[in-house]
């Protein structure tokens, strides 16, 4: 998977990625993220704070550890970047659909994360193939994504609110 985020055109040019470190479900970003930083991009992970994502630069993987809810996270104490629209995050999901709206978990940290299109990074979902299905229930506080990275590639997909 991290050759289709690394090969990627319209990605080249980005230099701060979030991303995430995946539960066991999850399609692995270990890769992705060692890939990233030995290009020289800055990585940022995820880490819950008074119910709500801040992102935060990780250097090496081992930085992270059991946080919140079970998930590696960046450790207390270091600070916190916004997120900026010229940036990259990839984004989990329990499943997506074909225009892009993605299914999470049931906190709606990623969707209140991202609630203000207008400042927010290119948003690409990250899931196996068999989790992109026709139709997800969504609503007006539902995030949709850019684009869809699966095993077996990856598909832009026109912008939603």
């Amino acid at each position: 998977m991290a050759q289709h985020v690394l090969g990627e055109a319209r990605l080249h040019s980005v230099v701060r990625v979030a991303l995430y470190a995946a539960l066991p479900d999850e399609l692995p970003l270990r890769p992705v993220f060692e890939a990233l930083r030995a290009e020289g991009r800055r990585c940022l992970l995820p880490r819950i704070r008074s119910r709500e994502l801040e992102f935060v630069p990780v250097m090496d993987w081992g930085e992270l550890a059991p946080a919140q809810l079970g998930i590696l996270a960046p450790p207390p104490g270091r600070p916190a970047e916004d997120l900026r629209p010229e940036d990259l995050a990839l984004v989990p999901g329990v499943a997506f659909d074909r225009a892009g709206r993605r299914l999470g978990r049931g906190g709606g940290f990623y969707d209140r994360a991202f609630a203000d299109v207008s400042r927010s990074p290119l948003l690409v979902g990250v899931a196996y193939a068999l989790q992109v299905v026709e139709e997800v229930p969504a609503d007006s506080r539902d995030r949709s994504v850019d684009a869809i990275v699966t095993e077996r590639g990856l598909r832009w997909l026109e912008r939603s609110a």
